[in-house]
């Protein structure tokens, strides 16, 4: 939660940024000065410098890119960041925001993080200091600089794809939790006992995962066989997948994939070793891309309405970049699980 006696917030909530005249009378200098430190540090003397640099460092100040004479004009560009867009679910998502904001007069600026943490920082530490009308993000963000860097900057924030009662500003997702458990309670309710997750190590995949267990042993006590890809998503991570999960439990009857990529490379390793889906083993798996439903046979998955993510997310940005408030700043857009071939 934010400190409302820090000076940054209190700042940001008096005019929606922090600016060089707050940083320049938190640190005890001119504005010239701060300015100085920021393009010119050499012409700083050390001690002036890191006094400076240690309120930059606290409130998340980062310097206009553009001219300070445009500060008052609003550029018309909208900055996402995503974690991928090779193979991606997020595909819907980033297509139907592009076409809302083209719309209605705005451009997208997209910058993928890869799941990188290091890298969405510096995207975002880049985006910020050029000053777009609002910023989309793929997830929400935890303490970090770069959420402070965010409430600093008094640009709308849209969080997405996730849920969290302390959002940086608007937020329009789901719950991965709830989705973790309502799959449990879908394979379990279908017979099965042995289960498994295949995952890709990402914080989102995490969540469901562990709601995934939770609800399984507090069912029957069983346990969950967890095999975790790390931060490969391709076919071949599925395939590689199962090799080992068999090897650890041949007897297991259902999984859970953390996305349907991965569930392709099981179904193929299944196939190749003469494993029958879904009578020896049921498959599952989430974001309902669009090959899940031509697979043979057809996958079962967590259908998720992306579409909608992006269209309510551009809404919310485009009404606050217009001075415009948004009566609902939080949206659950929920999920649905899609049976097909795979699960019976």
């Amino acid at each position: 939660m934010d400190d409302p006696s820090n000076p940054a917030r209190r700042s940001r909530r008096r005019s929606g940024a922090i600016t060089v005249r707050d940083v320049a009378r938190m640190a005890g200098v001119a504005p010239i000065t701060v300015s100085r430190v920021v393009n010119t540090p050499e012409q700083v003397s050390v001690d002036v410098r890191e006094r400076v640099l240690e309120v930059v460092r606290k409130t998340g100040y980062v310097p206009n890119r553009m001219a300070g004479g445009l500060a008052s004009s609003r550029s018309r560009l909208i900055a996402a960041v995503v974690p991928s867009t090779v193979m991606s679910v997020f595909m819907p998502t980033i297509e139907a925001l592009n076409d809302a904001l083209f719309g209605a007069g705005y451009q997208l600026m997209l910058g993928q993080s890869d799941y990188s943490a290091e890298r969405e920082e510096a995207l975002l530490e880049a985006i910020v200091g050029r000053r777009p009308d609002g910023i989309f993000l793929t997830g929400i963000l935890r303490p970090s600089q770069g959420r402070t860097r965010l409430l600093a900057s008094g640009i709308p924030v849209v969080e997405t794809w996730d849920l969290t009662p302390t959002p940086i500003d608007m937020l329009v997702g789901f719950s991965h939790a709830d989705i973790g458990r309502e799959v449990a309670r879908f394979l379990m309710g279908k017979g099965r006992r042995r289960l498994a997750l295949i995952r890709a190590s990402d914080e989102r995949a995490e969540r469901r995962a562990q709601a995934f267990i939770d609800t399984v042993k507090r069912a029957h006590g069983g346990e969950v066989t967890d095999i975790n890809v790390g931060v490969s998503r391709s076919l071949r991570s599925g395939r590689d997948a199962l090799a080992r999960l068999l090897d650890q439990r041949a007897d297991v009857d259902a999984i859970f994939c953390s996305s349907d990529l991965l569930a392709l490379g099981v179904a193929t390793e299944a196939r190749v070793r003469g494993i029958a889906v879904p009578d020896d083993v049921a498959l599952i798996g989430f974001g309902d891309v669009p090959f899940a439903a031509d697979m043979a046979p057809a996958l079962s998955t967590v259908r998720i309405n992306g579409a909608d993510m992006g269209r309510l997310a551009a809404r919310h940005l485009i009404d606050r970049a217009e001075g415009r408030e948004v009566a609902q700043r939080v949206i659950d857009v929920g999920f649905s699980i899609v049976e097909r071939d795979t699960t019976g």
